[in-house]
């Protein structure tokens, strides 16, 4: 009889594995199970913050389409109001038209220049807020020629050449929004 203890050791282990197999296997499951849905919740965060990306990307380029196309127009109304004043023989009526598309030129690239501020970097921003300062003066100097009391650089010869000189800022300020955009990563700024 000195034999009895090991078989009721042994029986009661494989009792006790066999109560205990489902317990083990319900929490292994379960272990995996949630290996899994964290596996899939860091793929679907990793998808959704590469759409973010790209939508970021799409709305940023749209604004800076606009904000180029916004600055150009308006360069070029001033440039056409700046020939009006300049001409003798304009009359009345088509000085209020040019004066008309100036305005709307002007108030497109304000918009543009509002949009651009609220998602551009920083880069983008300071190209553009160097570039409305620029225009700004020169819509000012232009508006006092207009008026017979020009301001001392604001001649007519010294407007057209810096409206025109203002084509060198498209360039710059294209080169850094295409950096931006990551169209032009060889583009190096030093600002």
């Amino acid at each position: 009889m000195d034999g009895w203890p090991l078989p009721l050791a042994i029986a009661l282990m494989g009792t006790a594995g066999t109560l205990f197999a489902p317990l083990l296997t319900q929490r292994l499951v379960g272990r995996v199970q949630s290996e899994q849905f964290e596996r899939q919740e860091r793929i679907a965060e990793g998808q959704w913050r590469r759409e973010r990306r790209v939508a970021e990307l799409d709305v940023r380029r749209a604004c800076y389409v606009a904000a180029l196309a916004g600055y150009r127009r308006y360069r070029i109304e001033l440039m056409n109001f700046l020939w009006l004043v300049h001409r003798p023989d304009t009359t009345a009526e088509a000085g209020a038209e040019g004066r008309a598309a100036l305005e709307a030129a002007r108030q497109t690239m304000h918009l543009a220049f509002a949009e651009a501020q609220l998602v551009g970097s920083g880069a983008v921003v300071a190209e553009l807020d160097e570039t409305t300062e620029r225009l700004a003066g020169a819509f000012y100097r232009v508006l006092r020629l207009e008026e017979g009391d020009p301001a001392p650089d604001g001649s007519f010869d010294a407007l057209k050449a810096e409206l025109l000189g203002l084509g060198e800022r498209w360039r710059e300020m294209r080169a850094v929004m295409r950096a931006d955009l990551g169209t032009d990563t060889a583009v190096q700024r030093g600002r």
